[in-house]
């Protein structure tokens, strides 16, 4: 018995100080070295903190790009999806509500234009990005009731696209924040 409590005590003390000590703060020090010092991207406009890039916000303005849904209501103390299937008749039910809302909101755009990301909502319920395909769809929206060009709106679309790592790695996305942002930022 001896033989095989000593080493498993010394095999726990090495792994505490390892993997609660030494790798914690080597994560936290490779942090340091990212956008937002490991704290996270904070967006700010007109030198105050409006969010973080990282996490979705509720946007319900015709004025503004809407992000995708939140089955949290964008709580990032309580991030999580709804867990219900695609069968499952309440969501059914909820994602059908989405897109008629979004129809009515966007007039012109027909059910089979609306990219999914807009009426689902994310595992995390957070999502802060849309595809670029999700904010060329609210466009016109947003044009319309703003009073600008469509080119204008859609050159901003364009500029804030974020194209996959390397080429390769994701998909492109548009940082729903980040658009509202540099479109408060536009000059009629």
């Amino acid at each position: 018995m001896k033989t095989y409590l000593l080493p498993s005590i010394k095999l726990t003390l090495i792994l505490i100080v390892l993997l609660a000590g030494i790798y914690p703060l080597a994560i936290a020090g490779i942090g340091k070295f990212t956008p937002g010092k490991g704290d996270g991207e904070t967006i700010s406009y007109k030198g105050r903190v409006v969010g973080y890039a990282n996490i979705g916000q509720k946007f319900t303005k015709d004025e503004y790009f809407w992000g995708r849904p939140s089955a949290v209501d964008y709580n990032a103390a309580g991030s999580g999806g709804s867990n219900k299937g695609p069968s499952n008749p309440d969501y059914l039910k909820q994602v059908e509500g989405r897109i008629e809302d979004f129809m009515k909101h966007n007039p012109g755009v027909t059910r089979s234009q609306i990219p999914v990301e807009l009426v689902t909502a994310s595992g995390s319920g957070l999502d802060p990005d849309l595809s670029p395909a999700g904010a060329k769809v609210q466009v016109a929206r947003v044009a319309k009731v703003r009073g600008l060009p469509v080119d204008a709106v859609n050159k901003l679309v364009d500029e804030h696209t974020e194209q996959p790592l390397l080429g390769l790695f994701g998909p492109a996305k548009v940082n729903v924040l980040k658009l509202n942002v540099a479109l408060d930022g536009l000059k009629k």
